[in-house]
């Protein structure tokens, strides 16, 4: 049993000391990344033409609520309540069509960069593989960055073609 200790106990170091850490600042390799200012492009298209349908119904509803102030006076208390009530039902349309712009936008956001996600992920492992790295850190979520930790920023961005 002593033996076994004195074993363990001369090993363990030598096996701590064989791993290798590294660490890559994700958000920053992401954003030099051309795949994503393809898909910012993409979504800038995508949500020009949702704000340009939101700006036709929005400027319908004014054109509406405008007629209705300028025949308010002469109008009939039905058909004010009917013009009231078409106005409301506008403005409902109008949010619901803001919620579900917002929502479909979000969704193809996510659905664009998941490949993004993806090649982002495959060349930090290719490049720890490669170099034979146990650990690789985010090191913009990191507290503390030792001296013994190598930064693959470099090396990841190579793997990716990014200069």
């Amino acid at each position: 049993m002593k033996k076994l200790i004195i074993a363990i106990a001369l090993v363990l170091p030598m096996m701590v000391s064989a791993q290798k850490f590294g660490h890559v600042n994700t958000t920053e390799l992401f954003q030099q990344m051309p795949d994503v200012l393809k898909v910012k492009a993409q979504m800038d298209t995508i949500q020009s033409q949702y704000e340009t349908q939101l700006t036709m119904m929005q400027e319908e509803l004014q054109k509406k609520y405008q007629e209705y102030q300028r025949d308010e006076a002469t109008m009939m208390d039905g058909l004010k309540q009917i013009k009231q009530q078409e106005l409301q039902e506008m403005q409902q349309r109008i949010q619901t069509f803001y919620t579900t712009a917002e929502q479909d936008i979000q969704k193809k956001q996510q659905e664009l960069l998941a490949p993004v996600h993806e090649k982002l992920a495959k060349a930090i492992k290719a490049v720890g593989e490669r170099e034979g790295y146990t650990y690789i850190f985010d090191s913009a979520a990191m507290v503390h960055i030792g001296d013994d930790a190598t930064d693959l920023l470099p090396a990841v961005k190579q793997e990716l073609g990014i200069k």
